[in-house]
């Protein structure tokens, strides 16, 4: 069992206390963990807890308004100059035709059309605007009417402020992972996505869990998961983090995916941390061709040309399948029911990895963590900075010096295998970052050894999809260097 007090202690100012009476009460709300745990923080008594449900439920009302509330933000807009302050997830973009910025709030129906942000303005908030990449804030709106300049009136933002409050520190964060064992830190960072780690069996369905995080930490780390209903796969891809996408069933087309031709509209890929397609078998693509077309360049080489643009990302791509128990075998052919896009060998030699969701066990009461743990908002922004290039240079370097593998091993092997393990160690050993600063036989056992695996079952996986090609070629012997360089 983790120590309560080693937790608040190494994280004094980041660590809420997480009750799953009150955690229902923003599921109800359909409000995501980390605005969650702003929020909880922001409320909680002395103790850490919520004594009065009805006021947090109150609260909650009062300060995220829903779209049809709309109207009501307008005319106390136009009407008294100003709205109360209130939590949205805004939108901005610049106009070089007009040299204007203008906002959108998405979730009430707000559009850029009927905004406008003045330069005064921007000048002020635009330091809270860039580190909220998510768009999430503390929100004002005021109104000004038509003049000789303007014929219509428009919306505007009279205040922003970034909800985070806290400042990230990656060193303050890699000194605190110092004072905990792997075992202890694996719970630790359950506990910081609502899991139990008592709810588990053994540390293999923990770290299973983990496996899921890994493109929060790393960029363009493209998976696979194939798991029973009822895991969690939506939730925490959906949930916990503001920079990642979840696309749940519906239409996806290549435009939405990369970008349209007229370069107006960036695409997923550009402006995420990573692309979830959850339930892909429900999933429609209207050209299957030119998504994987569009798959296969982007995963390749982080880019591609849509039109005369080039549209550059650093997403991941993860697919998400809900199988039986009973068809959870990777010597069968698990994606024979998955879009045609996807049953081409070329194009699932690009997923780095094979997340095994039998080891995860369905979600259960006992699953849910009741007690002081990591704030999942402060964590997710942890995650993300983590992605940023000088610190994925620093992982990488530690992981090419401590794995060796044959000269003949293949390319795209070795490079799935050392991503894989690059992002396990930003995960479960981010305070490591240097080769000489890990235990060998943690390395093998929490990164090296389950990224081989991850590997391997997508391995296994082409050689049933195209058994011409990928016939009788198997996984190299990944090892750990025994000599220093």
């Amino acid at each position: 069992m983790l120590n309560t007090e080693k937790i608040r202690t190494a994280f004094p100012d980041t660590t809420v206390f997480k009750d799953p009476n009150i955690v229902a009460i923003f599921k109800a709300a359909s409000i995501p963990s980390f605005l969650r745990d702003w929020i909880l923080k922001r409320k909680a008594e002395s103790d850490g807890r919520i004594h009065d449900a009805e006021a947090l439920r109150k609260y909650i009302y009062d300060i995220i308004p829903r779209r049809e509330n709309l109207l009501e933000l307008k005319d106390a807009a136009r009407s008294e100059g100003a709205t109360k302050k209130f939590l949205a997830k805004i939108d901005i973009q610049f106009s070089v035709r007009s040299n204007e910025y203008t906002f959108a709030i998405p979730e009430l129906g707000l559009k850029h059309t009927e905004t406008l942000i003045e330069d005064y303005i921007w000048n002020r908030i635009k330091d809270d605007v860039v580190k909220t990449a998510g768009g999430w804030g503390l929100v004002q709106l005021g109104y000004y009417g038509p003049d000789c300049e303007n014929s219509r009136g428009c919306f505007t933002l009279l205040e922003y402020k970034n909800f985070c409050p806290y400042t990230i520190d990656l060193d303050a964060y890699r000194e605190a992972r110092s004072q905990f064992t792997a075992e202890e830190w694996i719970d630790v960072v359950l506990g910081a996505i609502d899991y139990n780690p008592e709810g588990y069996e053994d540390w293999v369905q923990k770290h299973t869990v983990l496996t899921r995080l890994l493109p929060f930490l790393e960029p363009r780390l493209n998976l696979v998961e194939l798991a029973p209903k009822g895991t969690g796969k939506s939730y925490l891809f959906g949930r916990v983090g503001k920079y990642g996408w979840l696309v749940s069933g519906g239409t996806l087309t290549r435009a939405k995916m990369f970008g349209d031709i007229n370069g107006k509209s960036p695409g997923l890929i550009a402006s995420n941390d990573f692309v979830a397609l959850d339930e892909i078998q429900s999933i429609k693509f209207p050209d299957p061709s030119e998504m994987q077309g569009g798959l296969k360049a982007y995963m390749e080489s982080g880019e591609i040309t849509v039109g005369k643009n080039r549209i550059i990302g650093g997403a991941g791509v993860i697919l998400l399948g809900n199988i039986p128990q009973t068809e959870m075998d990777e010597t069968k052919d698990m994606f024979r029911k998955l879009p045609e896009v996807f049953h081409e060998s070329a194009l699932l030699d690009r997923f780095h990895g094979f997340i095994k969701g039998r080891d995860i066990p369905r979600m259960s009461e006992n699953l849910k963590i009741n007690g002081w743990a990591l704030n999942t908002e402060y964590f997710s922004e942890i995650m993300h900075l983590l992605r940023q290039p000088a610190e994925t240079l620093v992982y990488r370097h530690v992981v090419e010096k401590l794995v060796d593998y044959p000269s003949e091993a293949d390319t795209r092997d070795t490079e799935a295998v050392l991503r894989l393990c690059t992002a396990y160690l930003k995960l479960l050993f981010p305070h490591v970052t240097d080769p000489d600063g890990i235990d060998k036989g943690e390395f093998k056992r929490y990164c090296l050894r389950p990224a081989v695996q991850m590997r391997t079952v997508i391995r296994q996986q082409l050689q049933k999809i195209d058994p011409l090609e990928y016939g009788g070629k198997n996984v190299a012997a990944y090892t750990l260097r025994e000599a220093k360089e």
